[in-house]
């Protein structure tokens, strides 16, 4: 038998991103779209059953003990440095803590389609406090990338945002006040630099101190339903957002901020309102209209201009 062909997936995935840079960053967006994409309409299944901080006390939680779980497991050593620790707690409250509980809270209050759309403004809040927090430059041409991607938001959007009157933009405040706590959080991950600890073992502790006040508050605020009580699509739902969206995809974000520059790992994710929409109109059954069309034009455009600008000479 070929050796090669025993090689666990994961190793194999880590040859490519080393061999092939480029191919690799591809992959990375891809498996982080895909991932995150999908977890809109599942979170929206489970919010049907699960009140906020129940699910994101569950989905904390279980994150902490698959991805600690796993690295026990695999020989990764579970102790993080003490000079990472300050930076592991407060990139870890930004992006997996703000934003998640925001963007709970949010798709209560507005459809889920619009609250994804609206969170994936976080590329421009990130580039412009990268300009105050690393003195990162960009270019013209992925200024044009993020002018391209937000213009496909906007199309995506379309005139419901004129419609909306001041009672209804509770819900879309919360999701921009969630998007700037990603891109906070984003930036101070790139600003800590090289990180020692392996990004599973950074994820899993930062998801085990996220855990902590959820737990808390769930016990404090919330009456969850009986577990008897739960439909089918939340069961599904659940497992989904469990072992994609919490586990892979934040562990593969981590990843992906410190292999590429801030602008390029940001406008990245402007693909995943699009895988979002996409599963709206498969499992909700909504219209894949000319406007869909033209907003994932732009905004895969978008991720082009960045993702094959050349990097400037030394």
């Amino acid at each position: 038998m070929n050796r090669s062909m025993s090689l666990p997936i994961a190793q194999r995935l880590q040859g490519v991103l080393v061999d092939r840079p480029l191919l690799g960053s591809l992959m990375l967006i891809g498996a982080i779209g895909l991932f995150w994409g999908g977890n809109w309409p599942a979170v929206r299944f489970i919010l049907m059953d699960l009140p906020p901080f129940t699910l994101r006390a569950i989905g904390f939680s279980a994150g902490a003990i698959m991805l600690l779980g796993w690295a026990r497991i695999t020989g990764l050593p579970l102790r993080v440095p003490r000079k990472e620790w300050p930076w592991l707690i407060v990139t870890g409250l930004f992006t997996i803590l703000g934003f998640n509980l925001g963007t709970a809270f949010a798709q209560l209050r507005m459809p889920t389609s619009q609250a994804a759309i609206i969170a994936f403004t976080m590329p421009c809040w990130a580039a412009l406090m990268a300009w105050a927090l690393l003195d990162e430059r960009i270019s013209r041409r992925q200024w044009l990338g993020l002018t391209t991607g937000q213009m496909g938001l906007i199309v995506l959007l379309g005139p419901t945002a004129l419609e909306a009157g001041i009672e209804e933009l509770i819900g879309p405040m919360i999701v921009i006040g969630a998007a700037l706590s990603w891109a906070l959080g984003t930036v101070l991950i790139k600003r800590r630099g090289r990180w020692e600890s392996h990004p599973v073992v950074i994820t899993g502790w930062q998801f085990a101190l996220c855990a902590l006040p959820m737990l808390w508050l769930m016990a404090w605020r919330e009456s969850p339903s009986p577990l008897n009580d739960w439909r089918d699509s939340t069961w599904l739902a659940l497992g989904y957002h469990l072992v994609f969206s919490i586990c892979l995809a934040q562990m593969l974000w981590f990843r992906n901020v410190n292999r590429l520059t801030l602008a390029q790992s940001t406008v990245s994710t402007l693909i995943i309102p699009v895988i979002g929409v996409g599963s709206a109109i498969v499992l909700l059954g909504e219209p894949f209209t000319l406007r869909v069309l033209l907003a994932l034009l732009l905004i895969l455009g978008a991720i082009a201009i960045v993702m094959l600008n050349k990097r400037p000479r030394p």
